[in-house]
């Protein structure tokens, strides 16, 4: 009885550590608005061919965030964890229920840029969560943006 008692106290530790960690690779949405920041200065100074490089590197994808770019007519240009999606056009792209990549584009047409909250499957799992992207226009012409989930 105390041999199963003590395993089961290891386990749940062992769950309650896993989980901890997972949130501590959790980006924030301020955390993610930098990215996103960051993101438009190097697009701007650099161009978007070094750009879209440099977003596939570990410096542009802390933690569980990433940065994706779209054009203002909802072609996906760049996405380092999918890039199956690039050159394909999302704008009706509503699987989850939001219409999320013409929601972006109507915020950065009308604000150049903000949130824009959306439903997504998080990670390695097929679970739908809610998630908000900072989203911004840059001299290109296109905008870029970094989401984390809620």
């Amino acid at each position: 009885m105390k041999k199963t008692l003590i395993a089961c106290a290891v386990v749940g530790c062992a769950a309650l550590l896993s989980g901890v960690a997972l949130a501590a690779d959790t980006g924030t949405p301020d955390e993610a608005k930098a990215l996103s920041q960051k993101a438009q200065t190097t697009v701007d100074t650099q161009g978007k061919d070094k750009a879209f490089a440099a977003f596939s590197t570990a410096e542009f994808k802390p933690k569980d965030l990433y940065v994706f770019c779209m054009d203002m007519d909802g072609k996906m240009l760049s996405h380092p964890l999918k890039p199956e999606l690039v050159g394909k056009n999302l704008l009706d792209f509503k699987k989850y229920g939001d219409e999320l990549f013409k929601n972006m584009i109507a915020k950065v047409k009308t604000s150049k840029e903000g949130w824009v909250d959306y439903k997504w499957p998080y990670p390695g799992t097929e679970e739908i969560k809610a998630k908000t992207s900072y989203v911004m226009a840059n001299k290109e012409g296109f905008f870029c943006g970094v989401g984390a989930y809620k």
